[in-house]
């Protein structure tokens, strides 16, 4: 049987078992559960007209106010809007694809100084620390570097880089207090975010500026973090126009050397605004901006011609930038709105082996419609200009050294009720690049409420990763055993876009008033996916003589297959007791096309773990202390060497008034030290202290 048509089959099997699954589960009634709000109801109650900002009332909007989530019931917790699924506000346990959403008191409770380290939280999400200034991250597998396949964006703003293919996520900050939610589709997003939404999409999304009103001061240090301090001010002139400007600063020790002294400290300095202004009932207008600079030691292996052909390089690499970003929303009428958005965004590196400076700019249009017989429309248009200018060693080199390249976007998404309790949502992205042309990427969505506490949803996708720079312009050439003997890649314009074609299907039902439960399963196939082909050696001439030079070239000759399970869970033991559960299992399965070389596949299938497990605990004690802890199971990593192991993260607080909050924060306690990714440093044992005021 074909690998498509099998796919076909299997998603076909996993909905009739997931639909047998949830009339096993109705028929054995676990107990009446708390009303959940779905679908349409849900839909109007947390947007106030289509389009506009996501709302709550009642007990959500107070305990938010406070900032004190744990005062929400778990169907209001399980109803907390979510954009990145739809382009609009909707419940998250209504929403037809494996979302989950890490808010900002998840955050602070959790002890994380990092949005890379906030996203341990989330099921199927590998983290892993490489140095102390870099992340392995990935989505349901596939954890690199650069998390290529995954789309990484900030209040709407694209932070992938088309350079390397991925986003550097040491440069990625704000101020963690102004951070509202993270939304993470674990899963294709390529319907309506386009291209590199391959294993998912993390949606950053900051507070309003009217949700931060007065000010803030948080300051602290330990022996992991040696210092920090931020500071925020937000004030409003009359009734309809909010600011807010913030500044911040950490210093960061490196992490432990195995092999001698470490080199990888950092520090960084960010600076930023936001403003919100309705001019009309009808109108919001967002402007903000952000600039950073900062320091992060690194340590590379340069390779040169001449002899010593190997030397390694320990030093700083200097990353800079800012953007800049506006966005106005218009309701026109209770059945349609618009919005136009606009960013600019330049970013500086300067590495041991290479450098670049990168200007993009991109402008956006989207229109919601609500359509007779309940349809809901979304559609867009976008451009995106992006030119760099790069630089390197000699044995590092792009070529041309200066490029600009034009994407052109669309996109269309229509959820469609067929009748009580189920609806249909179809949709693409349409694009055009200037590597591989045009590409499209459909997906279809079935969503099933046989009652008020639970959703069956299933789903199939197509999405593409592009090729960015470094596979159809970079020159790499490494030392090879032998006298004046070298290994090349060589990128050129063979290399196409990667795809993945992805089966998914989930349950989410409420089985006790005090208990959730998520479930999702998926299914992956891939083609086309990144191999290095050797090809013939051949000589090249040199100042001390020829030198023979192996080539190797960018090539789409892998494909295989994912699949796993992910399960989360919330539980309020008692008033003041959460607990919030998550495993993931995955499995990845790749091969060569017929005639490949390739020998870097085996290490992709390694290089992710195959379980994972989180069990994280949230206590409101007497007297205003709260004591948090997270424990996390993450399995071995054969291809990068890294056994298997379990870290513990302990938090207490207490509230010494209501402005000023004293806490002390214990990291990766279960062991002195440990590795989580291959050929960097490891992660130390840590703890802070931290002193917060606000008024």
């Amino acid at each position: 049987m074909p690998s498509r048509d099998r796919g076909t089959l299997l998603v076909l099997v996993a909905i009739t078992v997931g639909l047998g699954y949830v009339v096993v589960v109705a028929t054995l009634g676990l107990g009446r559960a708390v009303t959940m709000v779905m679908l349409g109801f849900a839909a109007d109650a947390c947007a106030a007209e289509p389009g506009g900002e996501a709302t709550t009332t009642g007990p959500t909007a107070e305990s938010a106010a406070t900032g004190d989530l744990t005062a929400l019931s778990l169907e209001e917790l399980m109803n907390l809007p979510v954009t990145s699924v739809s382009r609009r506000p909707e419940p998250r346990v209504a929403a037809p694809a494996p979302i989950y959403v890490i808010t900002e008191e998840d955050i602070r409770r959790a002890g994380v100084t990092t949005l890379a380290d906030a996203l341990r939280l989330a099921p199927g999400m590998q983290v892993a620390r490489i140095t102390a200034n870099q992340w392995a991250v990935g989505v349901r597998g596939f954890g690199t570097r650069l998390a290529r396949s995954i789309l990484v964006l900030i209040d709407g703003r694209s932070v992938y880089t088309p350079l390397f293919a991925g986003t550097y996520w040491e440069v990625q900050d704000t101020l963690l207090e102004d951070v509202d939610r993270i939304e993470i589709i674990r899963g294709p997003g390529g319907a309506i975010w386009g291209a590199n939404a391959v294993n998912g999409v993390i949606n950053i999304i900051t507070k309003s500026a009217a949700a931060t009103q007065g000010a803030l001061v948080s300051a602290g240090g330990g022996n992991e973090e040696r210092g920090f301090v931020g500071a925020r001010y937000g004030g409003a002139v009359g009734d309809n126009f909010h600011y807010r400007v913030y500044s911040k600063y950490f210093d960061r020790d490196g992490g432990f050397n195995p092999s001698g002294r470490s080199f990888d400290d950092w520090h960084m300095t960010r600076e930023g605004f936001r403003t919100d202004w309705d001019p009309t009932p009808h109108d919001h207008v967002q402007f903000q901006g952000d600039i950073y600079d900062s320091d992060a030691g690194e340590q590379e292996q340069v390779t040169q011609f001449t002899a010593p052909t190997l030397r390694v390089v320990t030093q700083d690499a200097e990353l800079a930038g800012g953007d800049l970003l506006a966005r106005w929303r218009r309701v026109i009428s209770s059945t349609a709105d618009i919005a136009l958005g606009m960013y600019y965004d330049n970013t500086f590196r300067h590495e041991p082996i290479f450098s670049e400076r990168r200007n993009t700019y991109d402008v956006d249009f989207q229109n919601h419609l609500l359509l007779p017989f309940g349809q809901d429309l979304v559609w867009g248009i976008e451009y995106r200009h992006t030119g760099d200018h790069t630089g390197g060693v000699p044995t590092v080199m792009f070529t041309p050294r200066d490029r600009g390249d034009d994407l052109f976007t669309s996109f269309v998404q229509d959820e469609i009720p067929l009748w009580d309790g189920v609806r249909v949502t179809l949709g693409s992205k349409f694009e055009h690049n200037d590597y591989s042309g045009f590409e499209w990427q459909p997906s279809g969505r079935i969503a099933w409420t046989p009652d008020e506490r639970q959703m069956l949803w299933a789903g199939v996708s197509r999405a593409v990763r592009t090729p960015s720079r470094i596979e159809h312009d970079l020159t790499l050439t490494a030392a090879a055993p032998g006298p004046d003997s070298f290994a090349r890649v060589i990128g050129d314009d063979a290399f196409t876009s990667e795809k993945v074609i992805a089966y998914e299907a989930g349950h989410r039902i409420q089985v006790l008033p005090q208990l959730f439960v998520d479930t999702a399963l998926f299914y992956n196939q891939y083609s086309d996916l990144l191999t290095l082909e050797p090809k013939a050696p051949f000589t090249e001439p040199g100042l001390g003589g020829p030198r023979t030079i192996m080539p190797f070239f960018f090539r789409n000759k892998l494909h295989g297959e994912s699949y796993g399970i992910e399960v989360a869970a919330d539980a309020a033991l008692t008033d003041w007791w959460r607990l919030h559960g998550a495993y993931s299992f995955l499995r990845i399965e790749l091969r060569r096309d017929p005639g490949s070389l390739d020998f870097v596949h085996q290490p992709v299938e390694g290089s992710s773990p195959q379980h994972q497990v989180t069990v994280r605990s949230t206590m409101n004690l007497p007297y205003q202390v709260q004591f948090d802890g997270v424990l996390r199971y993450v399995d071995h990593l054969p291809a990068q060497h890294v056994g298997s192991y379990v870290t513990l993260d302990l938090r207490l607080a207490k509230q010494v008034t209501q402005s000023l909050e004293l806490s002390v924060v214990g990291l990766n306690l279960a062991q002195d030290h440990h590795a989580e990714f291959g050929g960097g440093t490891e992660v130390q044992r840590g703890v802070y202290g931290q002193v917060r005021w606000r008024w």
